[in-house]
């Protein structure tokens, strides 16, 4: 058994508290209703009844949220797939999974939907404090295996929780309890831009106490891309990075739980989750012939590199491109005529649903390059 007692701020729920959560949950006022949305052809009890029956984290995992994944996908999207989920097999023991970010709940929801359908066991998540905004929310993140980061401190309470969380993710993994999930920045790729944040590196460093190499290879870091053929809050990402040319951007109450819900509801076409190789000791090694900083920018480049190689990319991404340069380098080999009409419709409709103080021009071009970019990174 491994001591989290000093953990006690950020870990999980254990299987008692987790059971205690779920009965919670079950009597949530809201509860028949999100059941009813997710499984229309059940009775509006039937989540309330499974929750209370409900014994291990395992088991909630399993029975309730994979159930509530498969409904959210049938509900919302064209399906969804999965490439290099063999890549885990060269792993020897758990592992810390590095992703891209374009979705607040559903990513991390659809890696441990591939890892379950894989036979892997269901990997801990890293997710903001800043999203833990009611106790319904909380009761349900923690029974999921959420690990707290906390965010909205000092730079001082700041550096001390980095590397309380760095301490954790390193026992986590080598003594075999928890692979984990993190994504590779704070917060969402809003711009369609997915790269590694150098201090994300450097916090998984900070517990290690053996040299570079070793601290690193122990981590047995598997770089993710998870793509969306339509962006999850596609409009609202364009309004932010609109707004935040105007100043520092200041979210309204209650923001993160409305891009959750958005996010989940919202269509989103076909998913695709690829699982890169993982790092390998020599790229480790070779990084650590840098000096300084030098050595978490060689390792941020090779996971950037393997994260834009797996991510794939779909019409949309390439109509993006084409509409954000005035080209149509891809017409008719990526997309049709009638495609990049759709798509121009899809823009119009999506904006018109924001403040009409709001330049359209500005908003379209940034919207286009949300889709864009990706084509660009690669």
């Amino acid at each position: 058994m491994v001591d989290l007692s000093e953990f006690e701020d950020i870990r999980p729920y254990s299987d008692e508290e987790a059971m205690e959560a779920l009965q919670r949950v079950s009597r949530h006022p809201a509860l028949p209703t999100i059941s009813k949305y997710l499984f229309p052809k059940q009775k509006m009890g039937m989540l309330s009844e499974l929750l209370r029956r409900i014994k291990t984290i395992d088991e909630f995992q399993k029975v309730v949220m994979i159930g509530v994944i498969d409904a959210v996908l049938a509900r919302s999207s064209e399906g969804f797939t999965v490439s290099g989920i063999e890549n885990l097999g060269k792993v020897n023991g758990k592992f810390l999974a590095v992703s891209n970010h374009r979705d607040i709940v559903l990513d991390p929801a659809l890696i441990l939907h591939s890892m379950n359908a894989g036979g892997y066991p269901m990997a801990e998540l890293c997710v903001g404090s800043n999203l833990l905004t009611s106790k319904l929310i909380e009761d349900l993140m923690k029974s999921n295996r959420m690990i707290k980061v906390i965010r909205g401190i000092s730079a001082r309470q700041m550096y001390l929780n980095s590397q309380t969380l760095s301490k954790y993710i390193r026992l986590s993994i080598t003594s075999g309890k928890a692979s984990i999930w993190i994504a590779q920045k704070e917060g969402r790729a809003k711009n369609g831009i997915d790269k590694t944040e150098q201090g994300l590196l450097k916090m998984f460093d900070m517990s290690g106490e053996k040299d570079f190499v070793e601290n690193f290879k122990e981590l047995n870091i598997v770089p993710m891309s998870i793509s969306y053929e339509y962006e999850p809050c596609d409009s609202r990402k364009a309004r932010e990075l609109l707004l935040t040319r105007e100043g520092p951007y200041v979210k309204k109450k209650n923001e993160d739980l409305h891009s959750i819900l958005t996010g989940i509801g919202q269509k989103k076409g076909h998913i695709h989750l690829n699982i890169g190789d993982p790092l390998t000791v020599e790229e480790i090694a070779e990084a650590a012939t840098h000096n300084g900083n030098d050595k978490y920018q060689v390792l941020r480049g090779i996971l950037d590199q393997r994260i834009h190689d797996g991510y794939k990319l779909w019409k949309t991404n390439y109509m993006g491109y084409d509409l954000m340069n005035g080209t149509s380098e891809f017409l008719g080999d990526k997309y049709l005529p009638k495609d990049l009409e759709e798509f121009k419709a899809y823009t119009e409709h999506k904006l018109a649903k924001l403040e009409r103080k709001l330049d359209r021009n500005e908003l379209r071009d940034i919207f286009w390059h949300i889709y864009g970019n990706p084509v660009a990174m690669k």
